[in-house]
């Protein structure tokens, strides 16, 4: 009897259930990893953001409300400054990487001799990216080495001057930044490209569609959850990013002037804005798609 049971709840499990039942399945070590090992630490760094340091030898904390968020906000003059500007650079860098790793994506996707190649030319970056390899292999600092890839020459910048250089010598950085950590979403990008079916393709051609309806009405909705991935992985990237100036200031309060429990509080700011971020992107994902079903 229990047999049957069990195989009729199994005939009623559809396919979206089933997929989630695989998801949860799929997720499981993340989920008993972070139970583990970062819940504590995580309760304990809320604790302490509201709290001071009495006594480091055992970690003893006494609780002052929200005076060290109103020392960052009120009293610290580089917080907000460098706030600002890593939300600046991240907000104008992750739809630029976007559109980026998506062309090459489109790119080395054709059918073309070399494709090997530049597909392992772009995802290079990534596995060199870990600082050491780098600073082992040029010998200087790789977040300078990542921050000076592309250099205006000497004699361009005579002739722009000193209003129009700095100008383009920042397009330049940027484009190195953005290509530096395009890797994964190309990789990302390309197997969702491989993934939508050519019949589909094959049909518009016979409609007469042009490449730019193709584009429009084919591949960019068929890849639509590849972008809403890219999208949080990319804007996660950025902001937690080792060369990240806020994050860099961070370290610096915590480790170098001992200030833990106002380093607690400028993490937890920094994290509940990412975590907003992330979430309006998701509520605006939803909203396209409830409209394109419409």
């Amino acid at each position: 009897m229990k047999k049957e049971k069990a195989k009729q709840k199994r005939k009623f499990l559809t396919m979206e259930k089933r997929r989630v039942v695989e998801a949860y399945m799929f997720i499981s070590p993340w989920i008993i990893g972070t139970a583990v090992f970062f819940v504590n630490a995580i309760i304990s760094s809320i604790k302490l953001s509201f709290s001071d340091i009495v006594q480091l030898k055992g970690f003893v904390m006494e609780y002052v409300g929200l005076a060290n968020y109103e020392h960052i906000f009120m009293f610290d003059i580089n917080f907000m400054p460098t706030f600002i500007e890593v939300v600046v650079d991240t907000l104008i860098n992750t739809p630029l990487t976007l559109v980026f790793s998506l062309i090459i994506a489109m790119l080395i996707n054709r059918k073309a001799p070399g494709r090997g190649f530049f597909r392992t030319t772009f995802f290079l970056p990534v596995l060199l990216g870990s600082g050491y390899v780098m600073e082992q292999l040029l010998q200087i600092d790789a977040t300078g080495a990542v921050g000076v890839g592309i250099t205006l020459p000497a004699m361009f910048q005579g002739i722009l001057g000193n209003t129009f250089a700095p100008l383009i010598q920042a397009v330049l950085d940027r484009i190195t930044v953005i290509l530096w950590r395009s890797g994964v979403q190309i990789i990302l990008f390309l197997a969702g490209l491989q993934g939508i079916s050519s019949s589909l393709y094959e049909a518009a051609k016979c409609d007469g569609a042009t490449q730019w309806e193709v584009f429009w009405k084919i591949t960019l909705p068929m890849i639509s959850p590849i972008i809403l991935l890219n999208f949080v992985y990319t804007m996660v990237t950025y902001f937690a990013a080792a060369d990240n100036a806020l994050v860099k200031y961070i370290i610096k309060s915590v480790f170098t002037d001992k200030q833990f429990a106002r380093g607690a509080a400028m993490g937890w700011v920094y994290f509940a804005f990412a975590f907003v971020m992330c979430g309006v992107v998701f509520v605006a994902a939803a909203g396209l798609s409830k409209k394109e079903e419409r």
